[in-house]
């Protein structure tokens, strides 16, 4: 049956439903299907991660009422920075939207786990130098990537909820243990 295999995958019934309630879905931008997710949630749009590597907690409200909240966007951005330069780049709000509504689908309370936010061109170049999964001119360059994962969910879970989103590329890393999500174009990669 159809609705016990998606209830399988860790995207709900009752998380579909609250997500299409008080949403109608057009034929434009796919990135207005990610946002179109978060109608009808109260009016406002939450982030929830936290960082193994620095140890950090987020916990914010970042969009009420149709405006984003520049002062959140800020603490974001800074949260999901390039760790092992300690540096920042402005991150695309879209990939937040992306990152809340597969958050939202799946109908969970647990915080992603950030792996990586931005990724300064000298981190990237290491880490392609380690692992040939790592793209040349990555998005996470350009602050509009994220790779995450959740303790109650599996890869397959939380790649089927971002992949519904419909606002962007996404990985699913099943070895690592992780899921790329990012505002790029719409496309699908992974095992």
């Amino acid at each position: 049956m159809a609705t016990d295999t998606f209830t399988n995958s860790g995207v709900t019934r009752r998380g579909i439903l609250k997500a299409f309630a008080a949403t109608t879905l057009v034929a434009a931008p796919t990135y207005s299907k990610a946002a179109g997710f978060l109608r009808g949630s109260g009016d406002i749009r939450r982030i929830r991660m936290y960082s193994g590597r620095t140890g950090e907690h987020l916990d914010m409200i970042y969009w009420i009422d149709g405006k984003y909240i520049k002062d959140a966007i800020k603490e974001v951005t800074y949260f999901m920075r390039d760790w092992r330069e300690g540096t920042t780049r402005k991150m695309d709000v879209r990939n937040f939207d992306i990152l809340a509504a597969a958050h939202n689908l799946m109908d969970v309370n647990e915080p992603y786990l950030l792996l990586s936010g931005y990724r300064s061109p000298k981190t990237n170049a290491m880490l392609r130098r380690r692992s040939r999964g790592v793209a040349k001119n990555s998005l996470h360059m350009s602050g509009k990537a994220a790779d995450t994962r959740l303790k109650s969910r599996s890869v397959n879970q939380v790649y089927r909820a971002a992949m519904a989103c419909g606002g962007g590329g996404v990985g699913k890393y099943s070895k690592s243990n992780f899921v790329h999500m990012d505002c790029g174009q719409v496309r699908t990669w992974g095992r």
